[in-house]
């Protein structure tokens, strides 16, 4: 979707896109008030998150990675829970000093070292860049360097791999269990403290919302953008730095683990490495997009992104190498072609879905799509200040297959992610069954608020292009 308002000069139409995006942080964003299936719902993340995080991890430590027989033993009383708590590993110093310098580590890459990527990298977009408009009228800028971050992180580990030695590569997986204390440590305390700064010394506190029921307020957030200083951005940092720059480290000590182990990685182990590491690759490559993205422009920072993307993230997103190093599955060269092929065709569909609907916003749809100009449906609405505004909503390419054709793309490389680890247990296959319940709720979220914001002119769009994911089935 492209907006703009008909203009007359360019500083008119900065204004507009401006007043166009306040409009939508007001039709989006997080609630004012709570009703109780809200509240209800973020009690139960709240007190169950943690305890389903630890439970997987815990499963894989204890009962070679079934989620059904920890459940059997404490049903037939075979065991009690003080017993496999007790048989948990506890948080150590060298775990604790491990996370400390990692967190460290990505603080100064992220604060301290300007991007250099951009100046030789073609297509690249790093930097100094500005966000989206803020409620309050703010455009913050960030400094994007997170594939500069990834690049150095991951020289350095190979480095110590092939040359230093300082540590194992199968360090992250020897600790596993006591770095999830620390990385809940981290979460908790963030998110504590992003609720403090909200309520007593806030960024901008025009950009705070406050419902009055604390547990929405902590999980949800307070303030849009905290920050300390002029460039560490709360939610910049923890949605790239440090959860999914470790992601791909995750994998590789996974990978090491299963050779120490087994005397060979399997190829289904280097599938996770490389179809997950592509999806961190782009991730970094397109960081100044992500700016544009429901995270940064419409999420305020608690206890769901801070918590979320320092526990959630790294531990469950990274089930599939875990699974693999308890248990090695050798693909066969037929199934191992079929997953890589369904991985990156759904990349392909991720990207440029993505691809497509960023260049009809920046060409206000005067470019090309599939060699043909594209079709799209004039749609109207009122901004709160009663201005009525203009918008484009595309319904070629792979938008006129489906509203939210990218999600689809992003579900087949999720599912190809799980086809790596067999059929034995299900424990792998958490991440694709979250990711379409994710998806899915995004996608009724979103239209919700398109809705909302255009009205019968929505309806216009839904007929022309009658389905959310899958075409012809839904």
């Amino acid at each position: 979707m492209a907006a703009h308002k008909e203009k007359k000069s360019e500083e008119r139409n900065h204004k507009n896109i401006q007043n166009d995006t306040q409009a939508s942080q007001v039709q989006w964003g997080r609630a004012w008030e709570v009703d109780w299936f809200s509240l209800a719902s973020i009690l139960f993340l709240l007190m169950f998150a943690p305890l389903i995080v630890y439970y997987f991890v815990m499963s894989c430590d204890q009962y070679q990675c079934s989620l059904t027989d920890p459940l059997i033993d404490l049903l037939m009383r075979n065991k009690h829970l003080s017993d496999i708590w007790n048989k948990t590993p506890t948080l150590t110093y060298t775990a604790a000093g491990i996370y400390i310098i990692w967190v460290a580590f990505q603080v100064i890459l992220y604060v301290f070292v300007p991007d250099f990527c951009h100046k030789f990298l073609p297509g690249y977009v790093g930097g100094v860049q500005e966000g989206a408009v803020t409620p309050a009228g703010v455009v913050n800028k960030y400094e994007i360097n997170g594939l500069q971050a990834w690049i150095i992180t991951h020289v350095l580990w190979f480095a110590n791999a092939y040359y230093f030695h300082w540590f194992s590569p199968t360090i992250i997986f020897d600790n596993w269990i006591p770095l999830l204390w620390c990385a809940n440590i981290l979460g908790y305390v963030v998110s504590t403290f992003a609720m403090i700064k909200g309520y007593f010394f806030p960024t901008n506190a025009k950009d705070c919302k406050f419902t009055g029921n604390f547990f929405y307020d902590y999980m949800m957030g307070i303030e849009f953008n905290p920050r300390i200083g002029k460039w560490f951005d709360f939610k910049l940092f923890f949605n790239g730095r440090p959860g999914i720059v470790a992601w791909t480290l995750i994998n590789l000590s996974y990978a090491a683990k299963q050779q120490e182990l087994y005397g060979q990685v399997t190829n289904s182990m280097i599938l996770v490495n490389v179809l997950q590491g592509i999806y961190v690759l782009d991730f970094f490559w397109n960081e100044a997009w992500y700016l544009k993205t429901i995270d940064i422009c419409h999420d305020h920072f608690g206890w769901y992104l801070g918590w979320g993307d320092c526990v959630w993230l790294p531990y469950l997103y990274t089930l599939q190498g875990l699974y693999l190093v308890y248990h090695p599955v050798q693909l066969s060269t037929a199934s191992a072609i079929g997953v890589l092929m369904l991985g990156l065709v759904g990349y392909y569909i991720f990207r440029m879905t993505n691809h497509q609907k960023d260049l009809f916003r920046r060409t206000n749809g005067n470019c090309r799509i599939w060699g043909k100009k594209p079709e799209y449906i004039e749609c109207s609405y009122m901004s709160v200040d009663g201005t009525k505004y203009y918008s484009k909503l595309m319904t070629s390419g792979f938008w006129g297959w489906a509203r939210h054709f990218n999600y689809t793309g992003d579900l087949m490389g999720s599912l190809a992610y799980c086809l790596t680890c067999g059929f034995e247990h299900v424990l792998p296959y958490f991440y694709i069954i979250y990711m379409t319940i994710l998806l899915t709720h995004r996608c009724i979220r979103d239209e919700h608020r398109c809705f909302s914001k255009y009205g019968k002119d929505w309806k216009r769009y839904t007929t022309a292009v009658p389905y959310r994911l899958i075409p012809g089935v839904f």
